[in-house]
């Protein structure tokens, strides 16, 4: 059935007491509902308007002395004037001789079912769009690259890749690798160069004399061994360092923008590494392995690594430091220490104990500043052992499970530390 501009379908089903056909069932249609609404609701003016649609009945059995037929009126009518048509129909009760009866049975809104085939294929075509958009996007990325890499020279003897402006610039950015030269140039800095392994090239060597230079590392091992040959061969100003776990070659056009501002003299810089190797001597006097592990090397506060075979472990005694981020490294080397061992860990500046749950008493409390717990901080455990404390202890746990806690007690999980 071709419904062109219907709104509405109703579907009503017929049974007569007798045998009849659909012509007969038509014809009781259009001459039992004449005249009965008047002439706006005629259903032949309407069916000649095109308002009511093709009228189908199908005759789906005649047996046992009665027929059965179903019936599909099209309307594209308002929904009101659709439902007295629809009631209308129900007033047919005689088929040729035969008594009968009509149910409508539904009422169908069509233009459901064109919006739900509209959305449909509106999301088959967005995709398509999409997928097209992509394929734009690839090729503007490498156009973008193809541009990047011709930017790049081979400087020097040694054919480092660098950008073109090397030689007109009065400073320069010695990084890594190629990728870190695509990547700076993406961001439009033209002045860099890389050493192009560990061991700094003699073009570097002399450029740096030259010309203001900034070393611009990854923040890993390898671009701590770069720094520190290039401290000892370069003349190098400023020092530079990507996220600690992360290359430079990583970094968006922001990143690679902030950790350049944040670079600091390297006069700083060799400071920092002094006062972390008198504090270092100063935690412990016995010759265990030292763990003094750098946090972001733009903080302020940070102590950079010092690369040295003979190292000590922090312990509790650090906490008389005043030194932040010593104190900080300690913390998170403890976390690591009771990962997995349910059991809790008493930190003072003058012992350090390692506790099952069950081992915890109030006494053994006294002047402990920080407690770490590889079970949960529940408010049970909070209401047993701690709402008469004193000091401002800090607490730390895997997770917490509290709803009041005592003003002076401090409550951080893991990933508030680490």
């Amino acid at each position: 059935m071709d419904f062109g501009t219907t709104k509405y379908i109703i579907y009503a089903e017929l049974v007569a007491d007798g045998y009849v056909e659909k012509n007969d069932i038509i014809g009781a249609i259009f001459g039992q509902t004449e005249g009965l609404l008047g002439g706006d609701l005629d259903l032949r003016d309407l069916q000649k308007s095109g308002r009511i649609g093709r009228i189908d009945v199908e005759v789906t059995n005649n047996s046992n002395g009665k027929s059965y037929a179903k019936i599909t009126l099209p309307s594209s009518l308002d929904r009101i004037e659709t439902a007295i048509i629809a009631a209308t129909l129900e007033t047919i009760d005689r088929v040729g001789p035969c008594s009968a009866k009509v149910e409508v049975k539904d009422i169908r809104d069509i233009r459901l079912e064109k919006r739900k085939y509209i959305t449909n294929r509106a999301k088959e075509l967005l995709e398509t769009l999409m997928d097209s958009m992509t394929d734009i996007h690839d090729i503007s990325e490498e156009i973008r690259e193809h541009i990047r890499t011709r930017e790049i020279v081979e400087y020097g003897e040694e054919k480092l890749p660098a950008g073109p402006n090397i030689d007109s610039s009065d400073s320069i950015i010695v990084v890594e690798g190629r990728a870190d030269v695509l990547n700076l140039l993406r961001c439009g800095i033209k002045n860099v160069i890389a050493v192009g392994g560990i061991s700094i090239p003699k073009t570097i060597v002399e450029l740096s004399k030259k010309k203001i230079t900034t070393i611009f590392i990854d923040g890993d091992r390898g671009g701590e061994l770069i720094l520190k040959e290039s401290l000892q061969r370069c003349d190098i100003d400023y020092i530079a360092r990507a996220p600690k776990g992360k290359e430079v070659e990583e970094l968006s056009k922001k990143e690679v923008l902030k950790y350049l501002r944040l670079r600091v003299p390297v006069e700083q810089y060799l400071q920092q590494v002094n006062r972390c190797n008198d504090l270092s001597r100063s935690v412990v006097e016995t010759s265990k392995e030292e763990e003094i592990t750098s946090t972001d090397f733009n903080s302020k506060e940070e102590c950079p690594k010092e690369d040295s075979n003979n190292k000590e472990t922090l312990t509790y005694e650090v906490l008389k430091s005043e030194n932040y981020e010593l104190k900080l490294e300690y913390i998170r080397s403890s976390i690591e220490n009771i990962k997995g061992t349910n059991k809790i860990k008493l930190i003072s500046p003058n012992f350090e104990k390692v506790l099952s749950m069950e081992e915890l008493s109030e006494d053994l409390l006294t002047d402990v500043y920080f407690i770490i717990t590889d079970t949960p901080i529940t408010q049970q455990l909070i209401d047993r052992f701690f709402n008469n404390v004193n000091s401002n202890l800090v607490i730390i746990g895997r997770e917490t499970h509290i709803t009041k806690k005592p003003p002076n007690l401090k409550i951080l999980k893991y990933e508030d530390v680490m």
